[in-house]
């Protein structure tokens, strides 16, 4: 049985992948994130008010591992200008702190495995 789903929102389409194991998990997070990114950045949109790239978000990738009560999550928000804002949490989400590439993903993966 998987233990780690990962579920990927790129626009409107969704995509899940169940994994047995975190390492596995996390290079798919990693996978669709670089996809996400290579698209390029997004414009602004207008609606109401404008929308600037920094303020949408392009993707959002989750991990959450299994069990009845409060299992893990956390993942990563593509924002509209590239850049990414790592969380955990499912409805309520704490932002994780972090400054490079490599540290989002630790993080994701630290607060995963507590």
């Amino acid at each position: 049985m998987a233990k780690w789903k990962v579920t990927v929102r790129i626009d409107s389409d969704v995509s899940r992948q169940n994994f047995n194991d975190l390492d596995s998990a996390m290079a798919a997070v990693e996978a669709a994130a670089d996809e996400a990114l290579s698209e390029g950045p997004l414009s602004t949109v207008k609606a109401f008010r404008d929308y600037a790239p920094d303020q949408l978000v392009k993707a959002r990738i989750e991990v959450a591992g299994k069990g009845l009560f409060s299992p893990p999550k956390a993942g990563v928000d593509i924002q509209g200008d590239g850049g990414m804002l790592a969380f955990t949490g499912g409805v309520t989400r704490k932002p994780l702190h972090a400054d490079s590439r490599e540290e989002i993903f630790a993080a994701i993966r630290q607060s995963l495995e507590q």
